[in-house]
């Protein structure tokens, strides 16, 4: 089977480079890694976890996949590495874990993982414990995720593309909207879109029909549109496991006045938020001029929610629906940097704006070409 690689061999070695880097900065022989984002992201191949799976960089020997026999060969088409080990359903991967590592090395005596993912729970940690029992396993504390804040050259090309991907799915999905019609005839719009331009599923995102800044995450509802709706999409595409986002407001009918003003003043605080994005700027900062530029405009009373955070590989099988560990909050005080990636996203009055933003070195760079207006389905 020939390999269908998303990036270069180059790029997957670039990245395995800084793990070994982290893994000498902390003085560790080993590093797990079994969340799906961080496998996906290092070896180009990841699964749910219908029983555990997991990625490993020894120190003296080359990383490998630890996956069921039933997964070898899509993980082989899709990954750079080599070395894929398999075991069968009814065999302890842990312990399937342990014997490859003494028959490819020394027994490593200090192992790095992250303890705060949903795979690594504390009875594996425990049962490893007692397969090595002179072994310290060490918590990576979100490390490993800090290697992915900025993104490579090829990184940033394959989100550019997907952005213009997105483009195309909108205008698909906009188009469904209109009295009569249901959500689910939106959202099916959308997931054909998907699935036509080459998205990897047919998960849509938030779509739904509110009125406050806080009804972005709803449900389907089962009753027609009628005029005056205000239909917030949301979509949320994967392309080889990295997700670009944007978020529009579509009334049935046409936007009131009161619509359309509060509509402006949205986009031109997110405009200068965008602009602010700039290598050296602190986020707190960044995010102060949504934040209090909303409430002092009047269009919120206070405002509670995040106005942006990271995206970047994102598969369908994680837990995590959104990358938050970089968020832009009052008190983000880390520093942008160039080659960051981020969904940037605020909402009022029943209305959202989003984008999905690269940092350059003179500001943030959308990845899409999506209007940055109100749709109406019968405009004026």
């Amino acid at each position: 089977m020939s390999r269908d690689l998303t990036f270069s061999v180059e790029e997957y070695k670039r990245r395995c480079d800084a793990v070994r880097k982290l893994m000498a900065e902390r003085r560790l022989n080993c590093v797990i890694f079994d969340e799906p984002e961080m496998m996906s992201w290092l070896s180009g191949y990841t699964v749910s976890e219908n029983l555990w799976r997991a990625c490993i960089v020894p120190a003296s020997s080359e990383p490998f996949l630890l996956v069921r026999k039933l997964d070898m060969p899509p993980a082989r088409q899709r990954t750079w590495m080599d070395n894929i080990v398999g075991f069968g359903d009814w065999d302890d991967p842990l312990a399937v874990l342990v014997s490859t590592l003494r028959e490819r090395s020394s027994v490593p005596a200090r192992i790095g993982a992250e303890f705060q993912s949903n795979s690594f729970t504390i009875q594996r940690l425990q049962s490893l414990r007692k397969l090595l029992p002179d072994t310290e396993f060490f918590d990576l504390e979100r490390s490993g995720w800090d290697l992915r804040r900025c993104k490579s050259p090829e990184e940033i090309a394959h989100m550019s593309r997907a952005g213009s991907l997105l483009d195309a799915a909108f205008e698909a999905t906009v188009k469904e909207v209109a009295s009569g019609k249901s959500q689910r005839d939106i959202a099916a719009a959308a997931a054909a879109a998907y699935y036509r331009l080459g998205f990897d599923d047919g998960f849509v995102g938030p779509l739904n029909v509110g009125s406050g800044w806080d009804s972005l995450h709803g449900f389907l509802a089962e009753r027609p549109l009628v005029d005056g709706d205000i239909v917030h999409i949301e979509l949320l595409p994967r392309l080889r496991f990295y997700t670009v986002r944007i978020m529009r407001s579509v009334i049935v009918g046409r936007a009131t006045g009161e619509q359309q003003a509060a509509a402006q003043a949205l986009i031109e605080l997110q405009d200068r938020q965008i602009a602010a994005l700039r290598p050296g700027a602190i986020a707190a900062d960044v995010d102060r001029i949504v934040r209090e530029g909303v409430v002092a405009a009047g269009l919120r009373e206070s405002y509670d929610n995040i106005t942006g955070y990271t995206l970047g590989t994102a598969p369908l099988v994680s837990q995590h629906t959104s990358d938050l560990y970089r968020c832009f909050t009052p008190r983000s005080d880390w520093a942008i940097e160039e080659g960051m990636v981020f969904h940037m996203y605020t909402s009022a009055a029943g209305l959202a704006f989003s984008e999905s933003v690269v940092v350059t070195s003179s500001g943030g760079k959308r990845l899409t070409s999506i209007p940055r207006k109100i749709f109406e389905t019968r405009p004026k």
